[in-house]
């Protein structure tokens, strides 16, 4: 590997450094919405929406703090804080947090294709130059050394290619991968927010029929 390396060129070791960079990047990323974020949605909602079906508030709010720094849990507890006010107050209430939430979520996860970037230009100026280093062999070294020179520039050319490229697939997957993650929870917290405020409107119209009954 490390004479893969020097073969390579200085750049190789540039592209090393953006891989190891990009990869505690993916894997601190990973972490957080793969395990932190892991939670099912649909049986935390519903633990919410159980005891609010009975309008018991207090214990709706404790549901919401047993989710702990989960978004769904902040965008929830702001519906309910507004349980009082117009359909239209909840909604906002709700879409404030969940911008609010956006940045939390999806922080970083563009670096990735930053890095994807990066490892591509720095093995395309790589061959560039190994490029230029055979062409000049071959007009000032000698007969002797011409051949292995000009192997050298275009081996030297080759492997930053090839180095350029095995770091910036990967990282193109991984920003899918994460990118698409982050979605689908932003997503979820969006649809769940909305049932909590078809609910809450469902509610207050039940007591404005109640209060006509009686």
């Amino acid at each position: 590997m490390f004479s893969i390396l020097t073969e390579g060129g200085s750049f190789m070791f540039v592209i090393l450094g953006v891989s190891i960079i990009a990869m505690a990047l993916f894997l601190e990323r990973a972490a957080f919405l793969y395990f932190r974020m892991n939670l099912n949605i649909d049986k935390a909602f519903m633990k919410v929406l159980i005891p609010l079906e009975k309008e018991n508030f207090q214990k709706a709010m404790e549901e919401c703090a047993r989710l702990g720094k989960h978004p769904l849990g902040g965008v929830l507890k702001a519906g309910l804080l507004k349980a009082d006010r117009k359909d239209q107050e909840i909604e906002r209430a709700m879409e404030e947090k969940i911008l609010s939430e956006i940045p939390k979520v999806k922080a970083r996860v563009n670096l990735l294709t930053l890095f994807a970037n990066i490892a591509t230009l720095l093995g395309l100026l790589g061959t560039i130059l190994g490029l230029i280093t055979a062409f000049q062999s071959v007009s000032s070294a000698s007969d002797a050394i011409k051949q292995e020179m000009l192997a050298r520039g275009i081996s030297m050319a080759m492997l930053t290619t090839a180095g350029g490229l095995m770091v910036a697939i990967p990282c193109l997957a991984g920003y899918y991968l994460l990118n698409n993650r982050s979605d689908y929870l932003l997503d979820k917290i969006e649809e769940k927010a909305m049932g909590l405020a078809n609910a809450l409107s469902a509610m207050k119209q039940k007591r404005v029929m109640d209060g006509k009954v009686g």
